[in-house]
């Protein structure tokens, strides 16, 4: 039941890495400070870095096959939406913790409506146009 395309999955990435960059002013927590705020940016910016590397559309580098791309969404996904009682702040205010369990459960859901394998990839296009 695998229906999203990496075409749209890796918009989705991008989106949401921006989002967790953003999001301690966006929910209003960055004044707190600490892991609740250092966990969204951290994962946020390395979300980004890994898709600028994966292997599908919206991957100018293509490095990372789109299987182990979204290996590291659920463990990323996964840290972030546990974050706020492994580090202690699961006691916040609700717009301190809920954000991380939202976007962590979220992304995981997307990650299991995802296709595993882009449609096509550049390099398999421009294989194939060269040998027309």
């Amino acid at each position: 039941m695998r229906f999203i395309p990496t075409k749209v999955h890796g918009v989705l990435d991008y989106l949401v890495g921006i989002a967790l960059i953003a999001a301690p002013w966006l929910f209003g927590f960055a004044a707190v400070g600490g892991a609740a705020v250092v966990i969204p940016i951290v994962l946020g910016v390395g979300l980004i870095v890994y898709s600028l590397f994966t292997k599908y559309e919206w991957g100018p580098f293509g490095v990372i096959p789109m299987p182990v791309h979204l290996v590291f969404d659920v463990v990323a996904s996964a840290f972030l939406a546990l974050s706020p009682w492994l580090f202690g702040f699961a006691d916040a205010a609700l717009n301190v913790w809920l954000p991380h369990v939202v976007v962590g459960a979220t992304v995981i859901l997307v990650v299991l409506l995802s296709k595993p394998t882009p449609e096509t990839i550049r390099g398999d296009a421009a294989a194939r146009g060269s040998l027309a």
